[in-house]
C-alpha cells in the first residue's frame, strides 16, 4: 500500500527577527546576526552575556491580554506561531469552522518548558512561602500546555501531545505528526517546537557545563559553526511551527502547498549524556533511515540544513556522519547552519530550521553560514555557504537535529511534485 503523501501548507514563527516568515528568511539571506546582549535580567557577572533573544514581543490579537500576561513566554510563543501557521495555510475563522476538528491535531514540544514561571515560583516559595505560589504554577511550566491551550482556542480534538528530546524536540514532533497523518489518524497537524530558556537559571545551566561561547566583545561573531576558532554555542529562543496535511486534504480545500514532507527518522546514540558518538555512527544511521523512509536516492539529496551547534565535538561528528553516508557525493551537497545567525534555540531549533529549509526550497536561495574565517579542514568538499548567500535549486533537502542524551532526528523535504 502506497504511503500517504504529506505536504507543508503553512508556517508560523517567533524569532529574534520577529514573527514574519518572509522577513525571517530575508534576514538570514542577508547574513544578519540576531545575537544581542541580554537585557531581560542582570547577567553582568556571567561569563556569557548575550543570546539570540526576542525583544519587545507582543502577542497582538493572538491571545487574550490577561492570559498572555500570566503564562510563560514559551506558551505565548506557541500560541502566536501556531495561529500564524494556520493563517499562512489559508485557514481563517471561516475555514477553521469547516475543518473536521476531530481529525486535526497538535504536536508542539519544548525541551525545557516554562522556565520563567518555574524560576519565579521557586523565588516566591523561598522568599514568601508556599502559600503565595500561584495556582497556575504547574499548568504553565509543563511542556504540553502550549499545544493544549492552542487546541482549546482552535477546537482541534485530534492527536495532541508534546515530545521532549532536548535539542531534537522539534524534529521529533514533526516526524510524529507526519506519522499520525500516514497512519490515517489525522488529516491536518500543527507541529514543531518552542523554547524560552533565556532566564538566569537557563543561562547559568549552560554556563555550568561549559557549552556557551564567551565572545562578549563581539556577540554577533560568537556562533561559528565549523570554524576552527569556535568556542561554544549561543543560546537562542523562539518557536517554529508547520502545518502538515495529507495531500488529498490539502487539495480538497485548495490549500497553498509550500513543499512536500517525504519522510524522516529518529534514533538514539545510546552513548553519553551530552556528547555525540565521535564516529557519528548514530547520526549516519539516522540519515540513512530517513532517506530510506523518504524513498529517495542518496544522489537526489543536494542540500542539508545542519544541526551545527558550533561546539568543538558536535560539529565534526555531524560532518563525519555526512561523509560516511554520502562519500564522494559530498562535493555535490551544499550545507548551511541557521544557528550561526539566530543561535541555538534548543527545543525550537528544528522548527525554525525546518522553516529555513522550506524557504530555501521555495526561493532557490540558500542563506549563508556566517562567521566562517578559518573553516575546519575536515569539511573536505562540502560547501557550507560561507558568509554569502547562494542560489541553489534544491532537489531533496535534509534537516538535522540532535539532542543531549543522544537523540537524533533527520527530516526530508522536497519541492511539491504535483498530483
Amino acid at each position: 500500500m502506497a504511503k500517504k503523501r504529506i505536504v507543508v501548507t503553512g508556517m508560523g514563527i517567533v524569532s529574534c527577527f520577529g514573527t514574519d516568515v518572509d522577513h525571517f528568511y530575508e534576514q538570514l539571506l542577508a547574513g544578519k546576526s540576531g545575537i544581542v546582549p541580554i537585557e531581560g535580567f542582570d547577567c553582568s557577572a556571567y561569563p556569557t552575556r548575550f543570546a539570540g533573544a526576542i525583544r519587545n514581543f507582543d502577542t497582538g490579537d493572538y491571545m487574550d491580554k490577561k492570559q498572555a500576561r500570566r503564562v510563560d513566554p514559551f506558551i505565548r510563543y506557541t500560541m502566536v506561531s501556531g495561529k500564524k501557521a494556520l493563517e499562512d495555510a489559508g485557514i481563517n475563522a471561516e475555514e477553521l469552522a469547516k475543518l473536521d476538528k476531530k481529525r486535526c491535531g497538535i504536536i508542539i514540544g519544548s525541551g525545557m518548558g516554562g522556565m520563567s514561571v518555574f524560576y519565579d515560583g521557586v523565588e516566591t516559595i523561598l522568599s514568601k512561602g508556599f502559600k503565595r505560589l500561584t495556582p497556575f504554577f504547574v499548568p504553565y511550566i509543563i511542556t504540553n500546555m502550549g499545544g493544549a491551550l492552542l487546541a482549546i482556542d482552535t477546537g482541534f480534538m485530534g492527536p495532541n501531545f508534546s515530545i521532549s528530546t532536548a535539542c531534537a524536540t522539534s524534529n521529533y514532533c514533526i516526524h510524529a505528526a507526519a506519522e499520525q497523518i500516514r497512519e490515517g489518524k489525522a488529516d491536518l497537524m500543527l507541529c514543531g517546537g518552542v523554547e524560552a530558556p533565556i532566564t538566569p537559571i537557563g543561562l547559568a545551566g549552560f554556563v555550568a557545563i561549559g557549552a556557551l561561547s564567551t565572545r562578549n566583545d563581539a556577540p554577533e561573531k560568537a556562533h561559528r559553526p565549523w570554524d576552527r576558532q569556535r568556542d561554544g554555542f549561543v543560546m537562542g529562543e523562539g518557536a517554529g511551527v508547520l502545518v502538515l496535511e495529507s495531500l488529498e486534504h490539502a487539495l480538497a480545500r485548495g490549500a497553498p502547498i509550500l513543499a512536500e514532507y517525504l519522510g524522516g527518522s529518529v534514533n538514539c546514540d545510546a552513548y553519553h549524556i551530552t556528547s555525540p558518538r565521535e564516529d557519528g555512527a548514530g547520526v549516519s544511521v539516522c540519515i540513512e533511515e530517513a532517506i530510506a523512509d523518504a524513498e529517495v536516492k542518496k544522489e537526489d539529496v543536494n542540500y542539508i540544513n545542519a544541526h551545527a551547534t558550533a561546539t568543538l565535538a558536535g560539529d565534526l561528528c555531524e560532518v563525519e556522519a555526512i561523509k560516511k553516508v554520502f562519500g564522494s557525493q559530498c562535493k555535490d551537497i551544499k550545507m548551511n547552519a541557521t544557528k550561526s545567525m539566530i543561535g541555538h534555540c534548543l527545543g525550537a531549533a528544528g522548527g525554525l530550521e525546518a522553516i529555513a529549509t522550506i524557504k530555501a526550497i521555495e526561493t532557490g536561495m540558500l542563506h549563508p553560514t556566517i562567521n566562517i574565517e578559518d573553516p575546519e579542514p575536515a569539511l573536505g568538499d562540502i560547501d557550507i555557504i560561507p558568509n554569502v548567500a547562494k542560489p541553489h535549486t534544491v532537489n531533496v533537502a535534509l534537516s538535522n537535529s540532535f539532542g543531549f542524551g543522544g537523540h537524533n532526528s533527520t527530516l526530508v523535504f522536497a519541492p511539491y511534485r504535483g498530483k
